[in-house]
C-alpha cells in the first residue's frame, strides 16, 4: 500500500488514550455496582475519576479514606489509615502476607480494590491485639512462631478465619488449610503447634 493509500492517523476516530480511560472508568463502575449502598451523603458516584473519599468499616469503626479507582485495599489500609499489619510481600497475593477478613472471609488486600469493600466489614490483624489478646496471636507468641515476623500478621488472620470454620482441626487439616500462606524463614515447625494449641484451648486465657 502506498503512503497515499494509507489512512491518516487520528482520522479513524479511535484513540488509544480515550479507550484506556473509558476502560478504567468502566472497571471502577463495576466495582462500585457490587457494593451495598452508603448513606446518601456518603454514597460514591457511579463512575469515579481521580481521587474520591469513601467510607470503610474497619475493625468496627467507620473510616473515611481518599482513594483512586486503582487503589488497592492494602494501600488504603497502610497509607490511608496507618494500619500496617497486612504486608505487601507479593503483588500476586501468592504469599498470603496481605490477608485480612472481609465479612469474615480471608482475602488478599493487595489483590482487592478499596472500592469493592465499601459497605463490607473489614477486619485486620490489629483487631486481634490490644489489652485482651486474641488466642491466635497469643499462641504464636508462646510458641515463637515467627522469625523476621513479616508474614506473621497474614498467618494470624488466616488462622483466625480457618479455626472459626474448623475449630477442631487436625494437624493435617491445618497444614492443608494454611497452604495459601508462606513463611520464607521456614517457621512452620512452630506455627503448626501454635495453631494446635488454640484448637486445644490452651491459649484461651
Amino acid at each position: 500500500m502506498s503512503k497515499a493509500e494509507q489512512p491518516a492517523r487520528g482520522k479513524s476516530g479511535f484513540s488509544r488514550r480515550a479507550f484506556l480511560k473509558g476502560s478504567g472508568a468502566a472497571a471502577a463502575a463495576s466495582a462500585i455496582a457490587g457494593a451495598p449502598a452508603l448513606a446518601a451523603e456518603e454514597q460514591a458516584p457511579s463512575v469515579v475519576a481521580g481521587m474520591t473519599t469513601i467510607v470503610l468499616d474497619v475493625n468496627g469503626q467507620l473510616q473515611k479514606v481518599q482513594v483512586e479507582p486503582r487503589t488497592t485495599l492494602l494501600e488504603a489500609l497502610r497509607y490511608g489509615l496507618n494500619l500496617t499489619g497486612a504486608k505487601p510481600i507479593s503483588i500476586d497475593a501468592s504469599s498470603g502476607g496481605s490477608t485480612v477478613l472481609i465479612d469474615g472471609k480471608p482475602i488478599s488486600a493487595i489483590a482487592t480494590l478499596a472500592l469493592q469493600c465499601v459497605g463490607k466489614k473489614i477486619q485486620t490483624a490489629e483487631s486481634l491485639g490490644g489489652i485482651k489478646l486474641d488466642p491466635v496471636p497469643a499462641a504464636f507468641a508462646h510458641h515463637d512462631a515467627s522469625q523476621c515476623g513479616f508474614c506473621t500478621p497474614g498467618f494470624v488472620v488466616a488462622v483466625k478465619a480457618f479455626l472459626t470454620k474448623n475449630p477442631k482441626a487436625t494437624d493435617a487439616e491445618i497444614r492443608a488449610g494454611l497452604n495459601g500462606n508462606l513463611c520464607r524463614c521456614g517457621t512452620y515447625a512452630n506455627i503448626i503447634p501454635a495453631v494446635l494449641d488454640v484448637v486445644k484451648g490452651a491459649r484461651n486465657g
